[in-house]
This record gives structure tokens, sequence and C-alpha cells, in this order.
């Protein structure tokens, strides 16, 4: 069985971004650490703030969706197909 690379990508991205989305809100409402802020590291305007969760949901997006075709693809490299 082969894997869609496009619904894998977009639900490896939806996942992620949502992730850093709710996590960002998180830290906003209930206080906490700033481990969170690492993410400024990686993703250019990212700050936790409610316009950092919204630049965070949208990078959490691409870097899921690239993420989640490059698995799809190799699984699909590997895997033997019935049809073949």
């Amino acid at each position: 069985m082969k894997l869609d690379k496009k619904a894998l990508a977009f639900t490896t991205g939806i996942i992620w971004g949502l992730t850093i989305l709710i996590a960002t809100l998180w830290v906003i409402w209930r206080g906490g650490g700033n481990t969170l802020a690492l993410l400024q590291q990686f993703y250019f305007g990212y700050s936790i703030s409610y316009l950092g969760a919204i630049i965070g949901l949208i990078y959490g997006f691409v870097n899921g969706f690239i993420c989640g075709w490059i698995v799809a693809w190799f699984y699909n490299g590997f895997v033997k197909s019935p049809e073949e």
C-alpha cells in the first residue's frame, strides 16, 4: 500500500501548526517557562505573543507539510506494492 503524499503532508502540516499555536497560547494564558521561545532560533519572527502564535502556526504548517511529504516519499520508495 502506497501513501498519498499530499494527504500525509497536509495532515502533518495541520497537526504541527496547530500544536505550535496551542502551545504558544497555553504559555500566554497560563504563564510558564520560556522554553517555547527557543523556536525563535528556527522560525524567524516567532515570539510568545498572539502574533507569534499565528506566525508559529504558519511556519509549523509549512514545516509539517514538508516533513510529511518527505516521509511519504521515502515510505513509497521502500514499500513493495502488490501491483508490481
